[in-house]
This record gives C-alpha cells, structure tokens and sequence, in this order.
C-alpha cells in the first residue's frame, strides 16, 4: 500500500510578512568618550587646557565610528564642553550622543526604523522576529510598533509558527 503524503506550509500560505529588527543593526563600531579622562584632577575641567585637547586630539580615530559621550566621574561638567566634543566628533563619526551605549543603540535604531517605507506594510499581518542573534534594546521593538500600528492590519511577536498577539485592527 502506497501512502502519498501532501504537506502544506501553512506558515508561508498564511500571508505573514517577517520583520527582521537585526536588519537594521548600524555594524560600525561603538565606543564611549568619557569626559572624565580630560578633569583636572578627576574634579573640573578647566577650559584652557580642554581647549587645548580638543584642538590637538586625533579626531580621525573616530572615523565610521559610533560615540556615546559620558561623564563617568562626579564632576560638574559645562554643557559647552559636551557640545564641544560633539563637533570635533561628528565629521567623523557616523553618530554621535551624549548618553549610555544603551542610548546610542536607541538612537542608531530610531533613525535607521526612520527610514522605513511604511507604505509596504499597509494592511498586512506582520510578525516581528523574537528569536535574535545578537542583543537587540527593548526600545527598537517599542520603536516599530509605534510605527507600524498605524498602518498594519497586525502586529505580532515571536516566530510565524508560534507568535504573540500585540496589536490587531478593528474595522
């Protein structure tokens, strides 16, 4: 006896559109500029001599690079020295923030989602990919929600074969 088996994908019939957030991961590097490296003896810094670094420093190194500009010591730092950094920074850098890593990570994916045409996305059921290689911040996924709910008739989380309802349209 002969047993013919038809297999459906019901996943790739079910007209869900996977997005992926780690397509929109910035590969350049990240790095911290800690303010704290020019305070004179780790308590002020004095404008002189922080001039002075600025004018001197090797900019370059931070070609392609992403910078997150902290104050690590409990020093009060002018708001004009961060402002300073920011652009000596930004003709080489690709970004630049004052801020944790974890913020540089918000901004670098907020401006990438940005950028997304949501028109590709109008009425359709979407899945965003839960299952990540690599770490990706809570505030991405924040982040395409806010902008796909709009426009989507769904959204859901996880993997197209096991998924989490976030969001569905009511007509």
């Amino acid at each position: 006896m002969e047993i013919q088996e038809n297999f459906v994908n019901k996943v790739a019939a079910s007209g869900l559109i996977t997005f992926n957030l780690e397509e929109y991961l910035h590969t350049g590097e990240r790095v911290v500029y800690d303010i704290k490296d020019n305070l004179f003896h780790g308590l002020m810094l004095r404008e002189k001599d922080f001039r002075e670094f600025v004018k001197t420093h090797d900019w370059q190194s931070y070609k392609g690079k992403n910078v997150a500009i902290i104050c690590s010591a409990d020093a009060i730092v002018p708001t004009w020295a961060y402002m300073l950094l920011a652009n000596k920074l930004k003709p080489y850098a690709n970004e630049v923030v004052f801020g944790s890593l974890e913020t540089l990570e918000t901004v670098l994916f907020s401006k990438a989602l940005a950028k997304i045409d949501l028109k590709a996305f109008e009425g359709e059921r979407v899945v965003v990919k839960g299952c990540a290689d690599i770490d990706l911040p809570v505030s991405a996924y924040v982040e395409i929600t806010n902008l796909l709910s709009p426009v989507v008739k769904s959204i859901m989380y996880g993997e197209p074969c096991s998924t989490v309802p976030i969001y569905k349209r009511k007509d």
